[in-house]
């Protein structure tokens, strides 16, 4: 089928959805319609990060965890949190150490294990980074307005707890076979 620029623009700004068919099971296109938000906000995010902070979202991710934990992570739990690998985290502990952003040092219990903490240079940079962040988003989704985006909250946290009991059943079915 040949396509018009018109229409390939719009399937291009529209992602997973263009895979929906009008016959299409409600689940599927609410699935669909989920991931191309998802995916066109992490896109988004990651854009803005990079130009007007010029950071990653990967180093921004990693400052967030050590942000919330003053006292510092492991580099294992920085690595869950994150959900990337050792050797990840390792780079990046590495880049951001030399730039005098995080501090890493040897548990006195178990001399391999690393622990991580953002130093107060690196502390300032993130809540300024944060800051910007945090009014970006909110801007992004103000055109909802709040009674809208409380809705959507709910509704999102309500398919979370579904997906929870889904997933359960689906891991218990397999530890029976």
């Amino acid at each position: 089928m040949k396509t018009d620029g018109a229409t390939e623009t719009k399937n291009n700004e529209m992602g997973l959805e263009t895979r929906i068919e009008s016959d299409d099971h409600l689940a599927l296109r609410v699935c669909l319609r989920l991931l191309s938000c998802a995916t066109q906000m992490e896109n988004e995010v990651r854009k803005h990060l990079r130009i007007r902070s010029g950071i990653s979202l990967a180093r921004f991710d990693y400052l967030a965890q050590l942000h919330r934990h003053p006292e510092g992570l492991t580099m294992s739990a920085i690595s869950r949190c994150l959900m990337v690998t050792g050797g990840n985290v390792t780079g990046l502990t590495n880049e951001l150490e030399s730039e005098g952003l995080v501090s890493r040092s040897v548990d006195s219990n178990d001399r391999r294990t690393y622990h991580v903490r953002l130093t107060p240079k690196g502390r300032r940079m993130f809540k300024k980074i944060a800051a910007e962040h945090e009014a970006w988003v909110v801007d992004m989704f103000s055109g909802l307005g709040d009674a809208r985006q409380e809705q959507l909250h709910r509704l999102l946290g309500e398919l979370r707890q579904q997906l929870s009991i889904a997933t359960q059943s689906d891991d218990e079915e397999k530890i029976e076979r």
